[in-house]
């Protein structure tokens, strides 16, 4: 077995650990907003304002300057991950094939159903352009329908990135990555070496530029407060309620994958991810969950040369509510911006989304919302502003993120469980 295959059996690349302060920057969130309503009502204190306000845009830069060559590293790196995997055997092949599937069928039910919730319950009026306000920097334009194919791949690939083009650079390294599986041994094992230096790199800058993350985004709330009010409060309020329900819906989606392509009872299947339940709602984390996991897979008669192959690459390479998620963000982000979203626009968004997600390991919630939402927001040219003040409530339906994956890893190990024996 190659050591690609090893690596992807294990879960992943050697990269360092960043730890964000979730909390902190929630906690300055509330502080921004209050201490905005509060300064709001005095006209004396708002060159006070215009002092600090600059701090948020400036902390909002360094967030965008590390998304494209970090997704880039990473992109090339889950690839890899991800085409060792497939020729490791049949098993491998069958997961893969569940993990791309539902990314595809995740964003394309998100970009149907976010839109039809927002016009049901609709961002309140008075929060309508909350958020917006936020906004430092419009993303690059998306090429119309009759465009879209051959926007897909850029004439030139340099000039793609410096343009904000993010499918084509996607696109780009997608085939790169592909390429690169090519290669003889010695070779291939030095440009890997390569992106993964180069996103380890990444992975440092990210974690100072998110180790300041209570600062920036205190200067952005409070600056937001002064300009809107008390809109602010109810547009995240009503932000997190749908983005969560999104990961809801993907959630209720593992139970019938188990029930009708794993074959499990239904009762059964829920009572056994009660304690993985229990441990993900506490950690917030696919791969702290693996043991449960893989106790509830015993439980539940799935063969562990199953579960001991199938788990390790799903913690690996499949964050079931991702596409979705994020797609429902970037399309609530658009809706508080005023950006018409196309159908080119759409589909933009499901690839990036399907793709990044390959790349994105598991890592805190605060990086993996930029690095999966980023690339995102970008390829369907919607504004990236807002982002900086939407990672401050990540922890809240990051918690419905990290249930969701849970549920359809066990979900989806069933199901490849189940073929494997009818072979």
């Amino acid at each position: 077995m190659s050591d690609q295959v090893e690596q992807a059996e294990k879960g992943g690349f050697n990269l360092p650990e960043i730890r964000v302060a979730s909390l902190g920057a929630l906690v300055a969130l509330g502080a921004g907003l209050v201490c905005g309503l509060v300064l709001s009502r005095f006209p004396a204190a708002l060159p006070v304002v215009r002092v600090i306000e600059p701090l948020g845009t400036l902390w909002l830069k360094g967030l965008q300057m590390t998304i494209l060559p970090l997704v880039v590293a990473l992109l090339v790196l889950g690839l890899v991950q991800t085409a060792a995997a497939a020729r490791a055997g049949a098993m491998a092949r069958r997961a893969i094939f569940w993990i791309l599937g539902f990314y595809l069928v995740s964003g394309a039910v998100a970009v149907v159903v976010m839109p039809l919730w927002l016009k049901m319950w609709p961002i309140p009026g008075s929060a309508a352009g909350a958020l917006a306000g936020s906004t430092a920097q419009n993303a690059g334009p998306v090429p119309g329908l009759s465009e879209f194919l051959l926007a897909v791949l850029p004439s030139n690939i340099a000039s793609a990135a410096a343009g904000g083009e993010m499918l084509p650079v996607v696109v780009f390294f997608a085939v790169f990555a592909l390429a690169m599986g090519k290669l003889p041994e010695g070779p291939r094992r030095h440009m890997i070496g390569f992106f993964e230096a180069l996103a380890g790199i990444m992975m440092v800058m990210i974690g100072w530029v998110l180790s300041i993350a209570p600062i920036g985004v205190f200067a952005l709330a409070l600056g937001l407060a002064v300009k809107t009010g008390t809109a602010a409060v109810g547009a995240l309020a009503h932000y997190v309620t749908l983005v969560a329900g999104i990961g809801g819906l993907v959630l209720l989606s593992a139970p019938v994958i188990a029930v009708v392509a794993g074959r499990l009872a239904l009762g059964r299947y829920l009572r056994a991810m009660l304690p993985v339940s229990v441990v993900a709602a506490s950690t917030q984390s696919s791969l702290a969950s693996l043991p449960a996991m893989l106790s509830a897979c015993s439980r539940l008669g799935i063969r562990s040369s199953s579960a001991e192959f199938s788990l390790p690459l799903c913690v690996a390479l499949f964050r079931a509510t991702g596409p979705a998620m994020n797609l429902a963000v970037v399309i609530y982000v658009a809706h508080l911006t005023g950006t018409p979203l196309g159908v080119s626009a759409m589909m933009a968004g499901i690839a990036v989304a399907a793709l990044t997600e390959l790349g994105t390991p598991s890592l805190p919630g605060s990086i993996s919302f930029v690095l999966s939402i980023g690339p995102v927001a970008i390829a369907m040219g919607v504004p990236v502003g807002p982002l900086a003040l939407l990672v401050a409530v990540e922890m809240l339906p990051d918690l419905m993120r990290t249930l969701g994956n849970v549920f359809m890893d066990v979900a989806v190990t069933s199901s490849v469980d189940r073929a494997g024996k009818a072979d």
